[in-house]
């Protein structure tokens, strides 16, 4: 791996930084990855789309009564009304 090691004044390790990938796709030169990675990132991908989706809710359209599912802030489907979720 070509990284750039940060240390201090007493050589401990504080950061580093990847400059080069170690092994590329001989095919498409894409950068290999750490597959004992890829759990945590996908953990962390679902925590950012589970955080950023909002909350489905069933409510009753306040002008024609119609059952209508709902996850922002959107129109009826059938008169055009404008519902929210509150």
């Amino acid at each position: 791996m070509f990284a750039e090691v940060e240390v201090d004044a007493s050589g401990a390790y504080q950061d580093h930084r990847v400059t080069q990938p170690s092994y590329v796709c001989l095919n498409c030169g894409a950068p290999a990855l750490d597959l004992g990675a890829v759990p945590a990132e996908l953990e962390a991908q679902a925590q950012e789309e589970e955080a950023s989706s909002s909350a489905v809710a069933d409510v009753l359209c306040p002008v024609c009564e119609t059952m209508v599912q709902l996850d922002a802030n959107m129109e009826c489907p059938n008169c055009g009304s404008p519902l929210e979720v509150s």
